[in-house]
Formats: structure tokens, sequence, C-alpha cells
């Protein structure tokens, strides 16, 4: 998914409580997926930063290189303007573009 096109906010925001009992009726069950959805996120933005940065990685161990290579800093910067992991995952959950499911309740269901 593209993160950087994706229209979220950037910092925290009150949220009603009530909306994040719709979809599975248990908050604690609503953390547990917005949790795992973040940080397959952050490990999505992860690999994909240290991908661009090694493209202008230099294979010599020179300090004075390292400092001065603005190309990396420009690259890191951008990431760091990015909405972070968590606010993404709770702006998906709102508009329903998770795909969640509990196995447990699921099993529990089809005994009864």
């Amino acid at each position: 998914m593209d993160y950087k096109k994706l229209k979220t906010e950037t910092t925290a925001v009150t949220r009603n409580t009530s909306d994040f009992y719709k979809q599975t009726n248990n908050v604690y069950e609503t953390l547990a997926v917005l949790s795992k959805r973040a940080n397959q996120i952050a490990t999505e933005l992860k690999e994909e930063l240290h991908s661009k940065i090694q493209e202008f990685a230099t294979p010599s161990d020179n300090l004075e290189e390292i400092f001065e290579n603005r190309e990396q800093i420009e690259v890191a910067k951008y990431y760091e303007h990015l909405p972070k992991p968590t606010l993404i995952a709770i702006n998906e959950f709102l508009s329903s573009k998770i795909h969640h499911r509990n196995p447990i309740k699921e099993a529990s269901d089809s005994k009864f």
C-alpha cells in the first residue's frame, strides 16, 4: 500500500471509543488488531526505507562521507514526516479497510 498518499492525521487525535466497538464488540480485540496491523505497516516502511538508503550507500568506511551524504538525509527526513504506523492502522480500521477474524471466537460459535 502506498502510505505516502494516504490522507490521515500526523498527530494524535481524540477519538470516540464507541467507534472501536462497532466491528469487534470488544475494545481489547480491537487493540490487538490495531497493534498487529501497526507492526505490519512499521515493518513494511522500515524495509522500504532501508532499501532506499542502501541505494545511496558507499562501500568505503570514511566517516566524512557518511555525514555529508545529503541524499540519505533527505530520504530519512521524508519518512520521518509520514504518519506513524499506529495512526495509519487506526485510520484503516475506522474506514473498514482491515479484514480481521478471531479463530477462537469462530470455533466457539460453531460448537453451539
